[in-house]
């Protein structure tokens, strides 16, 4: 065999075996073993409570996650410059965030225990950064606006949106009307474009859960009630004796804002988990950690923000979660991700990925007023 043939025989193998690489990544992809990226919107009020800002990390440095936005359903300025510097320390800049409005100055006190301390401020002077530096809270989207133009974008039936908070936004979602952005009404935008709602609220099954009735009941009563998409609750009981946190702030980066954030509001005490578990339920599915609480029925939330399971047999899009795994194992999980995510470099798959979503909303105007 001369030297010519013997080089091209070894091209023709390599080209063969690349082939094959291929068809085969492709296959498995198409089998399930490569899962697509999940489209997910966070609505959070990141202020009361620390187990918010542990939520938030676990999209942002997910690899399964495409973090498409995060609304803040708190009107203090501190929660959404917080949630700007969280996107930008983990490796998205560009993500845009919503406030609800008006914008207050209001920092958190624990006038119930007198246990807990402020941390919401110090992630957003400390590492101030994102599309809203120090400074610059106003600038953020109006909630119900980007709601609205990140659906429009959205593939149909692809987006996830995880509720971890107060239900202003997603009120505000379901009473929006056709604008610049879609021709579609609230409800009708939410059927073509919305997976599935996942609401960190209530108990199951029944229960007075503050989420529900903390800031306007009639809000939540009002989501929960005539959103007619599937729909997965948390409820407290889920994560109360969940209690993680506590490896991240031993052995996690100095330079963590998370990290900071838990000893900020803990005092190096491990926190009960719900809103880590119902954002994980979110990025993954049920998963080894989680089954189904119930097999048919609704959550029904009354004008005082309590709630109740009505089990009927014709309706079968609404769940409660529950463990399958002992407390402790799904704390241990969650320990796992938050070091392996304070650790991590920024997501660059996740920048490259996104990055012609994020180089749109970088240069749209920045009043963020409410389309009309």
């Amino acid at each position: 065999m001369t030297a010519i043939a013997m080089q091209n025989s070894g091209t023709t193998k390599l080209v063969l075996l690349v082939s094959l690489l291929a068809s085969a990544f492709l296959s498995a992809a198409g089998n399930g073993a490569i899962p697509p990226r999940r489209n997910l919107i966070i609505d959070t009020d990141l202020f009361s409570d620390v187990d918010d800002a542990g939520a938030i990390m676990l999209a942002a440095t997910s690899p399964s996650v495409r973090l498409l936005a995060v609304n803040v359903n708190h009107p203090s300025s501190y929660s959404v410059l917080a949630a700007s510097a969280l996107l930008a320390h983990y490796g998205h800049p560009q993500t845009p965030v919503g406030a609800r409005r008006p914008l207050t100055a209001s920092a958190f006190f624990d006038s119930w225990f007198f246990e807990l301390g402020e941390y919401a401020s110090k992630v957003a002077y400390r590492w101030s950064g994102g599309t809203l530096p120090w400074g610059h809270a106003e600038n953020a989207w109006d909630p119900v606006a980007l709601y609205r133009k990140v659906l429009s974008e959205a593939p149909d039936q692809s987006v996830t949106i995880a509720s971890i908070g107060f239900f202003e936004n997603l009120s505000g979602l379901l009473n929006s009307s056709a604008d610049i952005y879609s021709a579609l009404s609230g409800p009708e935008l939410i059927a073509a474009k919305v997976s599935e709602l996942v609401v960190m609220g209530g108990e199951y099954p029944s229960g007075y859960e503050f989420n529900f009735w903390g800031d306007n009941s009639s809000l939540a009563a009002h989501v929960v009630n005539e959103w007619k998409g599937p729909i997965v609750f948390s409820g407290f009981e889920l994560g109360a004796n969940v209690k993680s946190g506590g490896p991240l702030m031993a052995e996690g980066p100095e330079n963590d804002p998370v990290r900071a954030a838990y000893i900020y509001y803990t005092y190096n005490t491990s926190r009960a988990s719900w809103d880590p578990l119902t954002v994980l339920y979110a990025m993954g599915g049920l998963g080894e950690l989680f089954e189904y609480g119930n097999a048919n029925g609704y959550n029904h939330v009354a004008a005082n923000g309590s709630n109740s399971w009505v089990f009927d047999d014709a309706i079968r899009n609404q769940h409660w979660l529950r463990l399958r795994v002992a407390e402790e194992t799904a704390a241990a999980e969650l320990d796992r991700l938050f070091l392996k995510g304070a650790w991590s470099e920024p997501d660059q798959v996740a920048s490259m990925e996104s990055g012609h979503f994020d180089q749109h909303f970088a240069s749209l105007p920045r009043d963020r007023l409410a389309a009309t």
